[in-house]
């Protein structure tokens, strides 16, 4: 598997300088699209974590901005012919629950009860970098499983994706996978 996108420094409308319009609590909720080529070829479902380790100094912990399991490569609309067959589209997160919604979004950090947050539109779907010290990097993490992750589902956290991955390779289902870093600007 190889993940890219078109940038390498997410854009403002998917990130801390996007107009109101695309913020949810003042958090921004449009999501970034990516590719997703050379899966597995008996890979059935996609699964991510994207997340902002730099934030570790901040707030003390790694901050989670997205997090989805068991999206079914086959709802995904892709062609063969295309170089990048498979595409997360810009703003899927929003779209996500209406055109696919046996896929699953779990929990961002804004709804830890230390940050308080309420709003399920940034609670619980992607939720945009907002370093609020430095320009931080972004660790998008795709995995691609035979058969959907058993015991999660929406608003699931990420703990419990990672545990159902790791019980995936242990039943034999070996996630493919890979990772990039993207930057996120202050």
């Amino acid at each position: 598997m190889k993940i890219s996108a078109d940038f390498t420094t997410i854009p403002d409308v998917f990130a801390k300088h996007t107009d109101p319009e695309y913020q949810a609590a003042g958090v921004p909720v449009v999501s970034f699209p990516f590719y997703v080529d050379d899966v597995a070829p008996d890979a059935q479902y996609l699964h991510w974590t994207f997340t902002d380790p730099d934030s570790i100094p901040v707030c003390g912990f790694e901050w989670i901005h997205w997090t989805v399991a068991n999206l079914p490569i086959a709802a995904l609309m892709y062609d063969f012919n295309d170089s990048h067959a498979l595409q997360i589209p810009p703003d899927f997160s929003r779209q996500m629950v209406a055109m696919i919604p046996e896929a699953l979004q779990g929990r961002t950090s804004q709804a830890s009860p230390f940050v308080g947050g309420t709003d399920p539109a940034a609670t619980m779907r992607y939720n945009g970098p907002q370093p609020p010290d430095k320009d931080h990097d972004y660790y998008l993490h795709v995995y691609a499983t035979k058969k959907p992750l058993p015991g999660l589902s929406g608003g699931f956290w990420m703990n419990e994706l990672v545990h159902a991955l790791r019980n995936a390779n242990a039943a034999g289902d070996v996630p493919d996978q890979d990772a990039i870093f993207l930057t996120g600007k202050a």
